[in-house]
């Protein structure tokens, strides 16, 4: 059995492979759910009107189970309220090249697209430790913090160039 660093973040993944869809059409519903608590997403997804809403839901519930498996098989401590979609990528499959027919004996040809669904939940990490104050700290911090005057040369230069350009224009007049 191998020993986890405990700052490791612990990942569970699914995939769907050769789902009959764009590319694009599953980004639709992928990037709406990243980074979401598992349990918001689940409710996106299942009131989501898009087709491939319930294939995304599929893989998300796979993800899900396999985090609760690993999880008891490696004797891990993972809590499905803690996990977030950590990635979700669809990325593009083999396309089917078909053919449709067309006017005076020709044909035309067109693409079949498919995806590849990857979604990957992790746990979340929790936050870091709760600082106390007192109120020998509240008082430090509070005291005032001095300073080091700002040094504005070139507010004094813009000042010179005006009053040279000033004399430049008197003398010019005076022609």
């Amino acid at each position: 059995m191998a020993k986890i660093a405990a700052d490791k973040v612990r990942e569970f993944r699914a995939e769907a492979k050769f789902q009959r869809s764009s590319p694009q059409k599953a980004k639709l519903v992928l990037d709406t759910i990243k980074g979401m608590r598992v349990e918001q997403a689940l409710n996106t997804v299942h009131f989501s009107s898009k087709k491939m809403a319930p294939v995304i839901e599929k893989v998300l519930r796979s993800a899900i189970q396999n985090a609760t498996y690993v999880s008891q098989e490696q004797g891990l401590d993972v809590d499905v309220d803690d996990l977030y979609v950590r990635t979700a990528v669809a990325s593009e499959g083999p396309r089917m090249k078909r053919i449709r027919p067309a006017p005076m004996g020709r044909a035309f040809r067109y693409q079949r697209r498919m995806v590849h669904i990857v979604i990957t939940v992790a746990v979340k990490k929790a936050p870091a430790a709760v600082v106390t104050v007192t109120r020998e700290t509240e008082a430090a911090s509070t005291k005032p913090v001095k300073k080091a005057p700002v040094k504005r040369a070139s507010a004094k230069k813009t000042a010179v160039k005006k009053a040279a350009a000033k004399k430049t224009a008197a003398t010019k007049a005076a022609k």
